[in-house]
C-alpha cells in the first residue's frame, strides 16, 4: 500500500463539469491498494493519518498542534 497526504483548505473531485465532492480545510489523501492488502491495513493506514498532526490550532494560534480529526476538520 502506497499513499500520499497532503493538507488542504479546500479540495473537490470533478466529473466532467460536475462537482462530485467537496471537502473544507482537511487531510486529501491518494492511497494505491493492491491485492495483497486487507481491510485491517487500511484502518491501520487511515486512523495512522488521522491522527498526525498537521494543522494549527485555531484558538492559540500554535503550528502543527492539531489532527484531521480536530473539531472543524472534515473527514469524509
Amino acid at each position: 500500500m502506497k499513499a500520499i497526504i497532503q493538507r488542504v483548505t479546500s479540495a473537490k473531485v470533478m466529473v466532467g463539469d460536475e462537482a462530485v465532492s467537496s471537502i473544507g480545510r482537511a487531510l486529501c489523501m491518494l492511497v494505491g491498494i493492491s491485492s495483497d492488502n486487507n481491510a485491517n491495513d487500511m484502518e491501520r493506514i487511515a486512523r495512522k493519518f488521522l491522527n498526525l498532526r498537521l494543522f494549527d490550532e485555531t484558538a492559540t494560534g500554535n503550528r502543527w498542534t492539531e489532527s484531521g480529526e480536530a473539531p472543524g476538520n472534515t473527514v469524509r
